[in-house]
């Protein structure tokens, strides 16, 4: 399936300003705002945060199956996919990061 599509299969992210990615000792690598053009990426990230509870080599595998189309497009073109070269270099590093949800007011 293209990514649209998966996209539509993910719950709804309306409820969320932002996630923020945080390594071993807490602090925040990066975030992913709810805005255009990374709404697609929060939703990915939070339903990795879901299913696995942090975002380690089996669900940035998960989420580069997610990303479809993308995710080639990521590999031939490092850099601009920041969220997906993200997820590959979890894999490549077998590292893992929490996520801490940022609600909407």
């Amino acid at each position: 399936m293209a990514f649209a599509e998966n996209l539509k299969q993910l719950p709804g992210v309306s409820h969320l300003a932002a996630l923020n990615l945080l390594d071993e000792h807490g602090a925040v690598l990066a975030t992913i705002e709810n805005k255009p053009g990374q709404a697609g990426s929060l939703a990915v990230y939070n339903h990795l945060a879901q299913l696995y509870g942090a975002i380690g080599p089996d669900a940035a595998a998960r989420g580069l199956e997610i990303y479809a189309e993308h995710t080639e497009d990521a590999r031939a073109n490092p850099g601009k996919h920041p969220n997906i070269d993200r997820l590959i270099g979890l894999i490549e590093r077998t590292e893992t990061l929490r996520v801490k949800q940022v609600f909407a007011v």
